[in-house]
């Protein structure tokens, strides 16, 4: 199935519906950030999980129907707008603890190989640039299909997820808690609900 197939979701009195035109769906989109999702998950003082976002972002895919390992996808983050729902903590990874956003204003996410791992599912591999620093990503990606919006847009959806170590791009910041362990883990937890405009 190609890169713009459906889940198989169907019954077997619609099994033979046709399919998208995946000519036709091939194509340059952008990121439609109204209605897209870029999430982070930390491990906090070894006993729970604190979420965040961010919330000013802009990106691009080139969409490749007949051939996916050429579709390619950009992502350009700006780092003051991440919200974790708590103004201090905020402030704290503003800082020069953690993102330095005065000196690195933006995360990039550039890719450089696309692959179909089989039915709706794919992974895009990319250089994430944070904090002066450049290292490869994989990120995993599930296709939730396409549709035409109510004011003639076509859009593609896709639901992905990555993990990556901070400490590999310089965010060493920590502290010993007494009962052992550290503050904040060293893995952060990367996910991704993308909607994206094919361009006219």
């Amino acid at each position: 199935m190609g890169i713009f197939g459906r889940k198989d979701n169907t019954t077997a009195a619609t099994a033979g519906a046709p399919g998208p035109d995946l000519a036709a769906l091939t194509g340059d989109y952008t990121i439609d950030p109204a209605h897209t999702t870029i999430e982070f998950v930390a491990r906090h003082a070894m006993v729970t999980n604190v979420r965040g976002s961010f919330q000013d972002f802009s990106g691009s895919l080139h969409l490749d129907g007949q051939d996916p390992a050429k579709s390619t996808a950009t992502l350009d983050v700006r780092m003051a707008s991440i919200d974790t729902g708590n103004a201090d903590r905020d402030g704290h990874l503003k800082s020069a603890d953690f993102f330095k956003i005065d000196e690195f204003p933006t995360m990039t996410f550039r890719s450089t190989r696309a692959e179909s791992l089989g039915g709706e599912d794919y992974r895009i591999t990319g250089d994430l640039s944070l904090l002066g620093v450049t290292r490869p990503i994989t990120i995993d990606l599930e296709f939730n299909g396409v549709a035409k919006d109510p004011f003639g847009n076509e859009r593609a959806g896709f639901e992905g997820k990555a993990e990556l170590l901070r400490s590999e791009w310089g965010l060493t910041w920590n502290a010993a808690l007494e009962t052992g362990g550290v503050l904040i883990s060293d893995k952060i937890k990367l996910n991704f609900d993308v909607s994206a405009i094919k361009n006219a």
